[in-house]
C-alpha cells in the first residue's frame, strides 16, 4: 500500500508560522512554507520587549494562575478562558524550550533567566533578550526550521504571496493559491491543511508600528471566501511610539518596565528643554492617577490617558501632540544592557540620545486583538484538549489560523509581552491540530481532482490580468493613504457613532473609486503593483469590518472607547464589591444602603452591559459587506468584573 505523504501549507514565516512548522515536522509532516519576504524579516522581529511566563524566579509570588487572571482582566474578559489558562500554564515550558534552542535571554549574575515587569501586572514575568527579543526568537525558530529544510521536510518559498484557499465543492480547504512575486506566476499547492500565520492588519491605517507588509490581505481573503472574522473593532493603540510622517516606530513597553517615566510640563506650552524643567513642575500623570501600577498600566489605559492629557487638557510638549518618556535617571551602561536595541532606533530616527534627553512619544496603531474566528476544544477541566482537530480551525474546514491572524487570546486589549507567547503557543497548537486533521481525512488532497486546482489558477490569473488592464484616474497608493487617514481620524482611541457612521459611508465611496484605479506598471517580472491593488481591495473590506463592528458595539470595553457609553466607575469602587453583589443577589435582595453611595447603581449598569455586550463580534461577508452577529464568550473560570488599576 502506498505510504501517505501528510502535507501542511503554512502561510507566514513569523513566530506562529515557524512554531507550527517545527511542530508539524516533529510529527513527520511535509511543510510548504510561504513567506511574502525573507523569513528573517517577518514582522515578528520587530517585537522588542519580551515574552511572558510566570516562573517566579524572583520570589514575588507569581504563578500561571495569576498570569491567567491578569490576561483575562487586561482583555476586559472578552477572551475564552480555557484557552488563556492553558496558554499561561504552558508559558514556562515554552520559555525553557526557547532557552534550549539558544535564545540569548538576559540572565542574572547567578546565571538564571532574568525577568522584567510589563504592563497590567505587579509581577516580573517577562523574559527578554535585551530589547530585540522578537528577532532572537525568530532566528532561533528559523534555525530549527532550516534543519528540517536541509533534510527535505520543509520547502520554503520566500517572496511568494498567498492569494486564497483552494476550496472544493464541499467547502473543504484542499490547498492554496500562490503568487510568485518575482516572476508573477500564479500557481496552486496541494495540502491536507492550510495554516494562515500572516500577522496583523496595521497598514489598513496609513501609519502604524507595523511593517509595510502587514495589510491583513490574507485573512481578509479568507473572510471573502466565507470564513468568519471576529472582534475586528478591537485595535490596540500602543502608548509609546516615535511620531513620524512616513510611519510610527515602536518604543517598547520594556522602556517603562525598566523604570521609564511618562510626563509633561505642568504648565501648558512650556517650551524649555526637558532637563531644565524642575521635578516639581513635571506632571507624572500615570503615576499620580494610577499609583498602584503607575507607568505600567495596560496599554489601553495609558493610551487614553495620554490622549486626554494632550487633547483635553492641552498639555502636550510645547503645544505638540507628544509626551516625554524619560529614562535619563538610569546609568547609560544599564540602559545599553537592557534596552540597547530600542535606544538605537530612537537615536537613528531622531538624532537624540535617550540616555541624555527624554524621548518624545505618542500613541500609535500597533496590534489587532481581532482576527479570523477559530475554534477550540477544552478538556472539561479548564484546559485545552491538545489533540483536537478543532483547535485553531477557521469556519472553513481544513483552513487554520494562528498568531495575530486569529482572535482568541487577548480579548478587548492585549497585555504587553503576551503577543510572542500567544504566537508560539498557538503555532505549536495548530501544528498538532493540522496533523491530527490530516489523519482524520476521508480523502487526501493528493487524491483531489486536478480540475479543482486548475479552476482556482484560472480565476486568479484572470483577476490579475484584469487588474493590469485597469486604466482609471485613481492612484492606488493615494487611495490607500486616504483610506488610512480616514481610519486614523475616526476609528482610533476615542470613537463616536456619528463619525463611525460617516466613515462607513466614505468607505463605500472609496470602494466605488477603487474600481477606477490605474495600474501604474503592467510588466510581469517583479511587479508589485497588481499585488498591491489586490491588497487594497482586501484592506477596503477589512476597514468595513473594523468600522461597522465599532459602530454597532455601543459600550466602552478595552481598546474600544466610546465616551458616550462610559459607565463612570466611582472613584472609590473596589471590584470585590461586585463579586459580593453577585453572590448576595442569589439569596437576598440588596439595597443602596448595603454599598457606598452610587455603587449599587453602577454595578447594576455594569451587569446589564455585560449581559448585552460581553460577546464576540462575528463578521461574515454578505451583500458586499460585513453582516454582524455575536457569539458567547467562555467565562466559566473567572467571573467577569470591573477593571481597576489604581
Amino acid at each position: 500500500m502506498k505510504k501517505r505523504n501528510r502535507k501542511v501549507i503554512i502561510i507566514g514565516g513569523g513566530l506562529a508560522g515557524l512554531a507550527a512548522a517545527v511542530r508539524a515536522c516533529e510529527l513527520n509532516m511535509s511543510v510548504d512554507m510561504i513567506s511574502y519576504q525573507p523569513v528573517k524579516r517577518s514582522h515578528s522581529v520587530c517585537a522588542q520587549g519580551g515574552i511572558n511566563g510566570a516562573m517566579d524566579t524572583q520570589g514575588e509570588g507569581d504563578s500561571p494562575e495569576v498570569h491567567f487572571y491578569d490576561t483575562v482582566k487586561g482583555g476586559d474578559f472578552l477572551a475564552h478562558q480555557p484557552l488563556v489558562r492553558d496558554m499561561c500554564h504552558q508559558a514556562p515550558a515554552i520559555i525553557h524550550l526557547l532557552d534550549r534552542m539558544g535564545v540569548p535571554f538576559n540572565r542574572t549574575s547567578e546565571g538564571h533567566l532574568q525577568f522584567r515587569r510589563f504592563g497590567g501586572t505587579l509581577f516580573s514575568r517577562t523574559a527578554f533578550a535585551g530589547a530585540t527579543t522578537g528577532q532572537q526568537l525568530v532566528y532561533a525558530l528559523d534555525e530549527q526550521v532550516r534543519k528540517h529544510e536541509s533534510e527535505g521536510t520543509v520547502t520554503k518559498r520566500e517572496w511568494h504571496e498567498y492569494l486564497g484557499a483552494v476550496v472544493d465543492d464541499q467547502g473543504i480547504c484542499r490547498g492554496a493559491t500562490i503568487h510568485d512575486l518575482r516572476t508573477g506566476k500564479i500557481f496552486t499547492l496541494r495540502g491536507d491543511a492550510v495554516i494562515l500565520a500572516t500577522g496583523g492588519p496595521g497598514n489598513v491605517y496609513s501609519r502604524s508600528t507595523n511593517s509595510t507588509v502587514c495589510t491583513g490581505a490574507a485573512t481578509t481573503s479568507a473572510y471573502l471566501q466565507g470564513a468568519k472574522y471576529a472582534n475586528g473593532e478591537f485595535i490596540q493603540i500602543h502608548p509609546t511610539a516615535i511620531p513620524g510622517a512616513d510611519k510610527l516606530r515602536l518604543m517598547s513597553e520594556s522602556a517603562r518596565g525598566e523604570g521609564g517615566r511618562i510626563w509633561v510640563p505642568r504648565t501648558p506650552g512650556d517650551s524649555r528643554p526637558p532637563k531644565e524643567i524642575p521635578e516639581n513642575e513635571r506632571y507624572y500623570f500615570l503615576e499620580e492617577n494610577y499609583p498602584l501600577f503607575g507607568n505600567l498600566v495596560p496599554r489601553d489605559v495609558a493610551s487614553r490617558e495620554i490622549y486626554a492629557v494632550v487633547y483635553e487638557q492641552k498639555m502636550g510638549i510645547a503645544g505638540e501632540a507628544m509626551v516625554y518618556l524619560d529614562l535619563t535617571h538610569h546609568r547609560k551602561e544599564y540602559l545599553e544592557d537592557k534596552l540597547g536595541g530600542i535606544l538605537d532606533i530612537y537615536r537613528k530616527f531622531t538624532g537624540q540620545d535617550p540616555s541624555e534627553t527624554p524621548m518624545k512619544i505618542f500613541p500609535a496603531v500597533h496590534y489587532s486583538m481581532g482576527g479570523l474566528w477559530v475554534d477550540y476544544e477544552d478538556d472539561g477541566h479548564g484546559m485545552i484538549d491538545q489533540n483536537s482537530v478543532r483547535n485553531q480551525m477557521t469556519s472553513i474546514k481544513g483552513l487554520y489560523a494562528a498568531g495575530e491572524a486569529d482572535y482568541q487570546y487577548h480579548g478587548a486589549n492585549r497585555l504587553g509581552a503576551n503577543s510572542l507567547l500567544s504566537c508560539i503557543y498557538s503555532g505549536l497548537l495548530v501544528g498538532r491540530a493540522a496533523f491530527n486533521y490530516s489523519k482524520s481525512m476521508d480523502v487526501a488532497s493528493e487524491d483531489i481532482s486536478s480540475s479543482v486546482y486548475e479552476g482556482e489558477e484560472t480565476i486568479w490569473n484572470n483577476r490579475f490580468e484584469g487588474m493590469k488592464r485597469m486604466n482609471g484616474k485613481e492612484n492606488p497608493y493615494s487611495l490607500h493613504s486616504e483610506l488610512g487617514e480616514l481610519l486614523l481620524e475616526n476609528v482610533l482611541i476615542v470613537r463616536e457613532n456619528s463619525k463611525l457612521s460617516s466613515t462607513l459611508e466614505k468607505l463605500e465611496e472609496i470602494e466605488s473609486r477603487f474600481k477606477d484605479v490605474k495600474c501604474l506598471d503592467t510588466t510581469h517580472w517583479s511587479n508589485p503593483m497588481p499585488s498591491f491593488i489586490n491588497q487594497l481591495r482586501c484592506m477596503i473590506q477589512l476597514s468595513k469590518i473594523i468600522t461597522k463592528g465599532a459602530l454597532l458595539r455601543n459600550e466602552f470595553r478595552g481598546a474600544h472607547y466610546k465616551p458616550e457609553f462610559d459607565l463612570q466607575q466611582p472613584k472609590n469602587f473596589d471590584p470585590h464589591e461586585y463579586i459580593d453583589y453577585l453572590e448576595r443577589t442569589h439569596y437576598e435582595e440588596v439595597n443602596d444602603s448595603d454599598f457606598p453611595e452610587g455603587h449599587l447603581d453602577y454595578m447594576k449598569r455594569f451587569q446589564a452591559n455585560n449581559e448585552k455586550w460581553l460577546k464576540t463580534t462575528i463578521a461574515q461577508f454578505k451583500n458586499n459587506g460585513p453582516e454582524i452577529t455575536y457569539d458567547e464568550v467562555n467565562t466559566s473560570l473567572i467571573t467577569p468584573r470591573p477593571r481597576k488599576y489604581d
